[in-house]
Order: C-alpha cells, then sequence, then structure tokens
C-alpha cells in the first residue's frame, strides 16, 4: 500500500464549479494499467508534489490497453502510456507551467493536427 500523505482517497467527478473543483492528477491503478507500471507512475507524482495538486489512485479511467492512463483535472488533460522517467517533465511542464506536453497527450481525446 502507498503512503497516504500525498495521496487523497476523496475525488467528487460531479462537482460542476472549476473555481471550487481541486486540481488533481488521477492515475489509473486498474489491472491493465498496473501491469503497464501505473504503481510506478504513482509514486513519482506522489514523490514530487506540487502545491494545491492533489495526487490519486484513480479506479479504472475506461482506456484500457493505452495505459498507465493519467487525467490531470479540472482541466481534463488525457496523458497515455506514460512512464515514470517522464512525470517530472509533465510535474515541470503541466503542473507547474501550465503547457501540455504535447508528445505525450492521449490522441483520443487530444487529436494532433
Amino acid at each position: 500500500m502507498l503512503p497516504m500523505s500525498n495521496i487523497t482517497q476523496e475525488f467528487n467527478p460531479l462537482a460542476t464549479n472549476p473555481v471550487s473543483t481541486p486540481r488533481c492528477v488521477r492515475v489509473c491503478q486498474n489491472r491493465t494499467c498496473k501491469k503497464q507500471g501505473a504503481k510506478e507512475v504513482l509514486a513519482a507524482f506522489v514523490a514530487l508534489p506540487v502545491p494545491d495538486v492533489a495526487v490519486i489512485a484513480s479506479s479504472c479511467l475506461g482506456q484500457c490497453g493505452n495505459g498507465p492512463m493519467v487525467l490531470i483535472v479540472p482541466e481534463m488533460v488525457w496523458y497515455n502510456r506514460v512512464q515514470p522517467h517522464e512525470v517530472p517533465t509533465l510535474v515541470e511542464k503541466h503542473l507547474i507551467g501550465g503547457q501540455r506536453v504535447q508528445q505525450m497527450l492521449y490522441y483520443r481525446f487530444h487529436p494532433q493536427g
């Protein structure tokens, strides 16, 4: 079991006001993503805490076979096939810098044209 100090267990997906919605990183921990290294991806995010950003061990995000899946909310930005060594780039560029990491975006929800 992962240490709970930096992981939030609760998440309200029905929250509609983005101002009051906490910013968080959801890392799928379902069977297929776990086999693809999601546990290590989650640990990498926990090791690099960002103020006011929760890291959540998520249940299935519904994109099996494309994982490990990472979803940034409330922005609804999806990253797929995330590897632990790529997490510092996501933290620096997206969570701190506010810029999407184009080469890691999940093509199904963020088509590049």
